[in-house]
């Protein structure tokens, strides 16, 4: 019985840390989508006149930074 309990306790901590970074991906690509949007509103303001390349600079660096740390998975969805 303990055997049994054991494997079903490894089972359970397997799913929650599963589950855990299924969620640690889908705020990573969040995060990149809402770094992506800011590059493209920086860019936007800087072409209108209200906005400055040191905006875009860096908007396209935090976007980098992410890049590298969680990859460029986002870009496809």
């Amino acid at each position: 019985m303990a055997g049994f309990l054991d494997r079903a306790r490894e089972q359970v901590q397997q799913g929650l840390n599963q589950g855990k970074q299924k969620i640690d991906e889908v705020q990573a690509q969040r995060a990149g989508n809402d770094l992506l949007k800011q590059l493209g509103a920086a860019y936007y303001a800087e072409r209108r006149g209200n906005g400055t390349p040191d905006a875009t600079q860096g908007a396209l660096s935090a976007l980098e930074a992410h890049i590298a740390t969680h990859g460029d998975g986002f870009l496809r969805a």
